[in-house]
Formats: structure tokens, C-alpha cells, sequence
């Protein structure tokens, strides 16, 4: 039998602070195959988030234990790429520049100058980001700063790249186009995606199956949807696809009546 690519193993996250024990999310177990786009959906503050930065190696699990290719995860590496919502580029720096970094950083012993800069332009390229090489972050808009984390993340040929609701802050148009893009990109390399999101249209447009997550306190896997539907993926075709449509309704039935999220008084 096929090892999984990537384990998330009886993963629970407890916080203390103080005397104050909170538990976030509790046996956390989830498979996900080589090449799989799986977004992870759920109410604010079920644990999203968390779950992602245990995965990126950012925060170590309290119990349990996360397996890339039957590796414990236990801190950051080149391996996993994440993609925040706030773009964390170097304000100092040019997007090429802003590339170029990680790329020096996972490549210098590998690669020389010039394949380092090849690769460098091939990754902006992949974005749509070539012809802004010599600006700096704050001369180009939010969706193209978020392109430049996009490249900057994709150049360092992660295993799993990490998307914690990239486009959360842009404005609709801008998020359209961007989602497109991580299609296009995902289907020429074939890279093992997971995203974090709040938007049920985004995750039944992009991804191969949908965790939902229960409310937490202690939030675990409410239920997993396969999406099934074929790729290559147009949004204005799916408008009225019924497979489409009966997956939206089956994450909107979660979030929206067995888990219905109550607003703190």
C-alpha cells in the first residue's frame, strides 16, 4: 500500500496562558495525496490557521504528530512554502530582490548566478509579475504584492505550498483573477496545495476536497468533501453546474446549520 505524502496524525494544539489551558484543536487526523489541492474551511477561530502554521513547522503540536513523506514535521523548512494573507515582503527590497532571497537561500549551493536568476524571472513570469521586477512593494497594488509572496513561495519548489487565505484582503475582481492563476499554476506543476479560507465559493472552485472544520473550542473534522469536479475549471461555466452547485450546498449545510457559528454576546 502507498505511504501517504502528507500526515496530519492525531494532531491536538493546546495553548496555556497563565492558569488558562485552552484547547484549540483536538485529534486532528487527515491524509492528503501527492498533488492535491485540499482547502480547510470553518468558522473564525476553529483552529484554520493554526493547523497550517503547526503543518509549516511554525508552531510544534502537542500531541500527535504531522509526516511529510514519513519525516516528522517539527520546525520551518524550504519544503513548505506559506503564502499569509498579509504579503510579508521586504518593503527595502525590489520583487526581484524579494524573490531572489529565498532563492539564494534554498539554491546558492545548487545552482549558480545565472541559473539562480533564470529561475528567479521564471517564477515572476509564472505570476505575471516579470514586467514589475524592479519595483518595490509599496509602488504596486495588494493583488500584485500578493502574486510576488506567490513566486517568492512557488521558487523555492516547496513539497506542500501553504495558503493561509491569500486572498482574504483583496477586492473581488483582483481575488477572481488570482484564483484563476493558482489554477493555471497548479495544474502546469501539479503542486500539493492546502489553503486556508472562509469563502465557500473560492474552496469548491479550487480545490479536490474540502475539511471542514467543527467550532472550537477543541475543533476537530467535522466532515471531508470530495468536489469532484473536472479540471480544467472555468468559473462562469460552473455557475450553473449541478456538481457544483450540490458541493456549495453541502459546505453552506455545515457551516451554516449543523455548525452554525454563535456570535459571542
Amino acid at each position: 500500500m502507498e505511504r501517504p505524502y502528507l500526515k496530519i496524525d492525531h494532531v491536538s494544539k493546546t495553548f496555556q496562558r497563565g492558569g488558562a489551558v485552552s484547547e484549540v484543536l483536538k485529534d486532528v487526523t487527515l491524509v492528503i495525496n501527492k498533488g492535491e489541492y485540499v482547502s480547510v474551511i470553518g468558522h473564525s477561530g476553529c483552529g484554520k490557521s493554526t493547523l497550517l502554521n503547526m503543518v509549516a513547522g511554525l508552531l510544534p503540536v502537542t500531541s500527535g504528530a504531522i509526516l511529510l513523506e514519513d519525516r516528522e514535521v517539527n520546525s520551518p523548512g524550504p519544503d513548505r512554502a506559506v503564502v499569509f494573507q498579509n504579503h510579508s515582503l521586504l518593503p527595502w527590497l525590489s520583487v526581484y530582490d524579494n524573490v531572489k532571497l529565498a532563492v539564494d537561500k534554498v539554491f546558492s549551493g545548487t545552482r549558480s548566478r545565472a541559473e539562480r536568476h533564470e529561475w528567479n524571472m521564471h517564477n515572476l513570469e509564472l505570476v505575471q509579475m516579470a514586467h514589475a521586477k524592479d519595483k518595490r512593494p509599496g509602488e504596486i497594488s495588494g493583488g500584485m504584492k500578493q502574486r510576488v509572496g506567490l513566486a517568492r513561495a512557488l521558487s523555492m519548489e516547496p513539497k506542500v505550498l501553504l495558503l493561509d487565505e491569500p486572498f482574504g484582503a483583496l477586492d473581488a475582481l483582483t481575488r477572481a483573477h488570482l484564483q484563476d492563476s493558482v489554477m493555471q499554476i497548479h495544474a502546469s506543476l501539479g503542486n500539493t496545495v492546502i489553503m486556508i479560507t472562509h469563502d465557500v465559493d473560492e474552496a469548491v472552485l479550487l480545490s479536490d476536497r474540502i475539511v471542514m472544520l467543527t467550532n472550537g473550542p477543541a475543533a476537530h473534522v467535522g466532515e471531508v468533501l470530495e468536489v469532484g469536479l473536472v479540471r480544467p475549471r472555468k468559473r462562469l461555466e460552473l455557475v450553473s453546474n449541478s456538481q457544483y452547485i450540490k458541493a456549495r450546498e453541502g459546505v453552506l449545510k455545515f457551516l451554516y446549520e449543523r455548525h452554525r457559528f454563535v456570535e459571542a454576546a
